[in-house]
């Protein structure tokens, strides 16, 4: 019996320090711009500035494939951080900036298609098939995906008013202009 504790604890340590030599030899950095970039992004995974999410957007800005401007969840003061961030100029956004926003399921009129269940890309609804659904309003991005899905057209999109709860101070925006 000791025996056969020893053979496991040795194979165990074998193992470990197998798995540890391997963490350090195959070690892969990510690209630190990509990551600051992405911290600024809103994180709506929403697609509308052309790219699958977030994550490759931040990817195409930081490789110079992609201008700046193309976020309508981020707004102007996203584009703002961005070119702080970047040291590149402000440019005017590229899209429609909409206020925030939160999707409303009428659970009357839900039909439980779990159609924007599948479009959401944050999990922000929650519901079973052919039960009703509902928007767990904290995760919610307003990213507008599960409107068009929806067959019964149950899904309205709410602005956020402004409140205690989710203000937040503004970037402030300063034109720099060179001494002459």
């Amino acid at each position: 019996m000791l025996t056969a504790i020893l053979i496991m604890a040795l194979g165990a340590v074998v193992l470990g320090a197998a798995l540890g030599f391997a963490s350090i030899k195959f070690k892969t950095e990510g690209n630190p711009l990509v990551e600051k970039i992405e911290a600024i992004l809103p994180q709506t995974q929403c697609g509308q500035c052309g790219y699958a999410g977030c994550k490759p957007y931040a990817e195409a800005i930081a490789a110079g494939e992609a201008d700046i401007n193309r976020c309508p969840p981020g707004g102007q003061e996203g584009v703002a951080k961005l070119a702080d961030l970047l040291g590149r100029e402000i440019t005017p956004l590229d899209a429609e900036e909409k206020p925030k926003q939160l999707a409303i399921i009428d659970e009357q009129t839900c039909i439980g298609c779990t159609l924007c269940i599948q479009a959401c890309p944050v999990d922000a609804i929650v519901g079973a098939a052919k039960q009703m659904h509902t928007v767990v309003s904290a995760l919610c991005t307003g990213c507008e995906l599960c409107v068009k899905p929806c067959p019964v057209e149950c899904i309205r999109m709410e602005v956020i008013s402004e409140s205690l709860e989710n203000w937040k101070w503004r970037y402030p925006i300063f034109e720099i202009k060179r001494a002459s």
